[in-house]
């Protein structure tokens, strides 16, 4: 009896302030949470695409028609839009870098210009931006509306594997589209750049000279890296895109999953491209 009588009765207010303090640390940890699972979900889906890409019995009849389906329309889809774009980059990069290292004499410095500005960082990131647009939002869109259909479920309880029908073949096309018009990206941006520089009246070399000296201002890792960076890029793309709409939730809407989907592709470019440039 003693003993009880001197246990004081916890405040009130602390007991307020330690609800509040359990409160808060729970809206915390929740975001944390989601965010973290997006995360190590996007990584699950990475090694399983790496893993599933190079068996042979994943590649059925369905699964590569819908490969065949995502890279023509990923390809075809961004086809213009990137040729006209590095035309843009090749007339106010490209021919002005030639215009003025022409008049400061400094013509040896045309190709590490060029290759450091243009093959390394403009190309991945533009690419990447425009195949964002052109094709993951299409991807959110569809994967979101299977997923709130309930079509996905659908496939699941028929024994047909939503990751190889859906995923498998959207994420190697995009891989393989990204490296594509990465490509063509670079050799349209200095074409283009050359001609403008040329009608100006600023270059005054050969196209093979000006080709040289950009291939010669290449290292050997830019050999590697730059179809590393267009392939993860192109990955990343299409893993976020149908992750989005893979994890749509009931009161979701294509209205809402379209810029989630969109910001979340932004960042994944955004990281790679630092990523990968920091190992140059």
């Amino acid at each position: 009896m003693s003993e009880r009588l001197l246990i004081a009765p916890e405040p009130a207010a602390g007991r307020r302030a330690l609800g509040r303090g359990h409160r808060l640390l729970g809206h915390f940890g929740r975001a944390v949470r989601l965010r973290s699972s997006f995360v190590l979900l996007l990584a699950s889906l990475g090694v399983g695409v790496v893993r599933d890409a190079i068996r042979p019995g994943s590649w059925r009849r369905t699964i590569r028609g819908e490969f065949r389906r995502a890279l023509q329309q990923a390809v075809g889809g961004a086809f213009s839009t990137t040729l006209i774009t590095a035309g843009l980059i090749g007339l106010v990069m490209v021919s002005q870098a030639l215009y003025w290292l022409g008049q400061a004499g400094q013509e040896g410095l045309i190709g590490p210009v060029v290759v450091t500005v243009l093959v390394r960082e403009i190309a991945p990131l533009l690419v990447g931006l425009t195949v964002l647009g052109r094709s993951g939002v299409v991807i959110v869109s569809e994967i979101g509306d299977l997923q709130l259909g309930g079509q996905v479920h659908a496939m699941a309880a028929q024994g047909l594997d939503p990751f190889l029908l859906l995923v498998l073949p959207r994420a190697c096309a995009l891989a393989v589209a990204c490296f594509t018009l990465g490509v063509l990206f670079v050799i349209a941006a200095l074409l283009s750049g050359f001609i403008v520089g040329s009608l100006a009246g600023a270059v005054h070399i050969p196209i093979e000279s000006f080709l040289d000296r950009v291939l010669l201002a290449m290292h050997a890792g830019d050999f590697a890296i730059f179809p590393a960076k267009m392939i993860v890029i192109g990955l990343l793309v299409a893993l976020t895109a149908c992750l989005t709409g893979l994890t749509a939730l009931a009161q979701d809407e294509t209205a809402r999953l379209l810029p989630r989907g969109f910001v979340r592709g932004v960042v994944a470019i955004l990281l790679v491209s630092i990523v990968f440039s920091l190992a140059v």
